[in-house]
């Protein structure tokens, strides 16, 4: 169940890059990919298509809205920038995207914009 912003923006990360990886995804990937129960997973995507966020065809395929896939873009820009920094840091790869799942809903956009132009600047 979507019990905040955080989760939402899981779901809707998970939907983008399933949609990446396989080109069409259905709610038991989203399962799968998240390990979560199916009924969970498709409550969630019912609140998503309420949201506007995502669509769903008569044969359960999810495809992400123009609005979800702006905040999904969002977060998996956030997630890779921060997993790849954090490993450049000497972070092993599982604990860097651990922690950049948890980093990248908390931080303002104005922190992250910082963070990509001094990561940039450094050629890092």
């Amino acid at each position: 169940m979507l019990h905040s912003n955080e989760s939402s923006e899981d779901y809707l990360e998970a939907i983008l890059v399933l949609s990446q990886e396989k080109g069409l995804v259905r709610s038991i990937d989203v399962a799968h990919h998240l390990n979560f129960t199916k009924p969970s997973v498709s409550r969630a995507m019912g609140l998503l298509r309420e949201r506007g966020q995502i669509t769903v065809d008569k044969d359960g395929w999810i495809t992400l809205t123009d609005a979800g896939r702006a905040v999904a873009e969002r977060i998996y820009e956030r997630h890779c920038l921060l997993t790849q920094w954090l490993i450049r840091l000497g972070v092993s790869p599982q604990v860097a995207a651990e922690d950049a799942c948890r980093l990248e809903h908390d931080l303002s956009d104005e922190t992250f914009q910082r963070m990509k132009e001094h990561i940039a600047a450094r050629g890092e």
